[in-house]
């Protein structure tokens, strides 16, 4: 409780010597990890934020894989925030179970967040007292991309309560026309990917669809980091 209690009054300094509007904290974003999680330099300390109140599809979950609209959801926030100055907000609880600061974030002044739910690549969800603060406002967006029926909202039951449900999407491996790099196997079992106009493009059948040879290169060092330990 005490440890809880100094994090707090330490995001509350960090803010009062900062300067910046309405309690929020400036930060460098240094790595998009996907559609709703960032790295950033902090106050000269690395830390991953979530963002608050939304949720979108998954890019690299060991058992979900790729989800519909989740690469376009991580090549937004990437074309968005990498190597940029960003705008951090804090709520009533500052860290989730798995130690990333839970934040509200803004770049020029916009809510990142309210972006994703305007063009349909975030949900609203992980709504949690003492988190709140906006979720009415995310929700009247929410309801906006709901009845123009873009993105998620564009295919039917995908999302559910419970998260998105990829078994509700009828064709198989969804690819976006900005993510057309594929991600395969080798034959010798390597994890491999191929860009449009290489040899084997034409001929290969994609395990996974990326947006950037960055996503794929940094997808595929993710998961040989995993299984070397």
């Amino acid at each position: 409780m005490k440890k809880n209690i100094l994090i707090y009054f330490v995001i509350i300094f960090i803010t009062a010597c900062s300067g910046a509007n309405d309690g929020r904290i400036s930060a460098e974003v240094i790595r998009v990890i996907d559609g709703d999680t960032i790295e950033v330099l902090l106050d000269g300390k690395e830390e991953t934020v979530r963002f608050l109140l939304i949720d979108t599809p998954e890019t690299r979950h060991p058992q979900l894989g790729v989800q519909p609209y989740g690469q376009e959801a991580s090549a937004f926030v990437h074309d968005l925030l990498q190597g940029e100055t960003v705008e951090l907000e804090f709520d009533g609880s500052e860290r989730d179970k798995y130690g990333r600061l839970l934040m509200y974030v803004y770049i020029d002044g916009e809510s990142v967040q309210e972006m994703l739910l305007r063009k349909g690549l975030a949900r609203v969800a992980y709504v949690y007292p003492p988190n709140t603060k906006y979720v009415d406002r995310y929700r009247e967006i929410q309801a906006e991309a709901q009845k123009k029926a873009i993105g998620i909202w564009s295919i039917e039951n995908y999302v559910q309560e419970d998260g998105f449900q990829s078994e509700f999407v009828e064709q198989e491996n969804v690819q976006s026309s900005d993510c057309n790099i594929k991600g395969n196997l080798s034959s010798s079992g390597d994890k491999i990917y191929h860009v449009p106009g290489g040899a084997h493009y034409e001929v290969t059948k994609p395990e996974q669809w990326f947006c950037s040879e960055e996503e794929a290169k940094a997808a595929y060092e993710e998961m040989l980091n995993k299984a070397e330990q």
